[in-house]
């Protein structure tokens, strides 16, 4: 019996982990392939400590500023939803609309 529950919980954390994995990227050619995850990797190394940093003092800020202006919760809600608009991480999508479409990489009739 306990054999079956650990095999029960290791199908539903295997199950969630799939769920929640990235989008498989989608490259013609395997160095693409290579590129974009290596990309991706670095980039969200940088970008998501710097993604926090700049949430955590943009509630701070909206914190402050709603004492300092006498109350002022419109303000207060612009600045946080400001700051805590996403994207959270670069994903294979937003990688492509910071870059842009390249022709060369579309394959020909």
């Amino acid at each position: 019996m306990r054999h079956t529950k650990k095999f029960a919980g290791l199908i539903i954390a295997a199950a969630v982990m799939l769920a929640l994995s990235p989008p498989p990227l989608k490259a013609a050619d395997p160095i693409e392939t290579a590129g974009m995850g290596v990309g991706l990797t670095v980039g969200n190394a940088m970008f998501v400590p710097l993604k926090v940093l700049s949430v955590g003092w943009g509630l701070t800020a909206g914190a402050l500023s709603f004492i300092l202006s006498g109350g002022n919760a419109d303000l207060t809600a612009q600045i946080w939803s400001d700051v805590t608009e996403g994207p959270y991480l670069i994903t294979p999508d937003v990688a492509r609309m910071a870059v842009g479409e390249r022709p060369e990489l579309k394959k020909k009739d």
